[in-house]
C-alpha cells in the first residue's frame, strides 16, 4: 500500500512471536537473514533447520531435506537426525543420508580424541 516496510520492528515482534512458539515467525526471520533483506546476510545453520522445518510443515519433503542437508555440514545435530527421520519414511534418499553423515563434522568424538 506504498509503506516503507519497518524490518527492525517486523523483527522485534517476530522475535517475541518465536519465543512464544509461533514457527511462522521462526520462518519469516530465518527467510530475512537468508535473503538479507535489511540484515546482514547470514547463513547459520540454525536458520536452515528453521527453513527447513517450516518446509516440512508445508509437506514439502525436497526443499525440507535440502534446508538439512546444508546444515547438516555446518555441524547441526538436529539436520542430521531430521535427515535420518526423513529416510526411514522414504521422504530422503540413502545417498542424502550418506552424504549428510560424510559432511557432518564429528567436532565431538575429535575433541574428545587424546594424543597418542
Amino acid at each position: 500500500h506504498g509503506l516503507q516496510p519497518d524490518i527492525p520492528r517486523a523483527i522485534e515482534l517476530w522475535t517475541e512471536a518465536a519465543r512464544l512458539g509461533d514457527l511462522d515467525a521462526h520462518f519469516k526471520i530465518g527467510r530475512l537473514y537468508f535473503k538479507g533483506e535489511g540484515v546482514e546476510q547470514d547463513g547459520q545453520p540454525g536458520s536452515r533447520l528453521i527453513l527447513g522445518l517450516h518446509e516440512w510443515t508445508d509437506e514439502n519433503h525436497e526443499l525440507a531435506v535440502q534446508h538439512w542437508m546444508i546444515s547438516a555440514k555446518m555441524g547441526d545435530e538436529n539436520s542430521l537426525n531430521n535427515i535420518k527421520k526423513m529416510f526411514m519414511k522414504g521422504h530422503a534418499t540413502k545417498a542424502q543420508y550418506a552424504e549428510a553423515l560424510k559432511g557432518y563434522p564429528d567436532r565431538i568424538g575429535r575433541d574428545q580424541e587424546s594424543p597418542a
